[in-house]
């Protein structure tokens, strides 16, 4: 779904559907639901891949343009191999190094991104299954601010009261919380056969001593 068409969900979860007397504009809606798009990113990145030229004789590669990006994943160079050829390599700001035997001749390399999930009134790259847990992450956003925003205020009968906005927010970040830990890419066994991570892991059979 489009962002109009996730605004119009989260609308109906909300019970917020009386056009005439909305208790959140649309501004403050989508508000929340970019929010809980950039922390489903977090979790879930929308993979990417980019080719960079390196430069010729030096092991740096810009990706100061690569916009959104969330986190680099694996560097192929050179190119035209198979099976790929991955280098290890080292990210600070927006600065690739390389850190193999291989010099870079000037040749492209491709970078395999994550970056912040698309979602406008055109398009989104958020997969269908998980719709329902951006809403609801949204949902919890806007529920958790109106609680907060209506405790001074005189609550007028027939409606929910702060402490039900608050109780309600809660379970709906509870679960949109849950979710993004079960999905989170730390908690995901990724295969790594083509090549090493810079940090190696710890031994757990051998002690060196202090």
């Amino acid at each position: 779904m489009n962002l109009s068409e996730m605004r119009t969900t989260v609308r109906r979860d909300l019970h917020d559907e009386d056009a005439n007397n909305y208790r959140w504009t649309n501004d403050e809606l989508d508000r929340h639901i970019v929010h809980a798009v950039r922390d489903y990113s977090e979790a879930v990145p929308y993979e990417q891949k980019a080719i960079k030229a390196t430069g010729s004789g030096s092991r740096e590669i810009d990706i100061s343009s690569l916009n959104d990006r969330i986190m680099v994943e694996a560097v192929e160079y050179p190119l035209g191999n198979f099976p790929q050829k991955y280098q290890r390599f080292a990210l600070w700001s927006d600065v690739i190094t390389l850190l193999g035997d291989e010099i870079p001749n000037g040749s492209d390399a491709c970078i395999y991104y994550g970056k912040i999930h698309t979602l406008n009134v055109e398009s989104s790259s958020i997969p269908v299954c998980h719709e329902n847990l951006i809403v609801a992450g949204a949902c919890g956003y806007a529920a958790l601010e109106w609680a907060v925003y209506a405790i001074n205020r005189v609550n007028v009968g027939g409606t929910p009261t702060p402490g039900e906005f608050n109780a309600w927010g809660r379970e709906k970040m509870d679960f949109f919380r849950g979710g993004l830990k079960r999905l989170s890419r730390k908690n995901r066994v990724r295969v790594r056969s083509l090549y090493r991570p810079y940090i190696q892991s710890a031994s757990k059979s051998t002690d060196f001593g202090p």
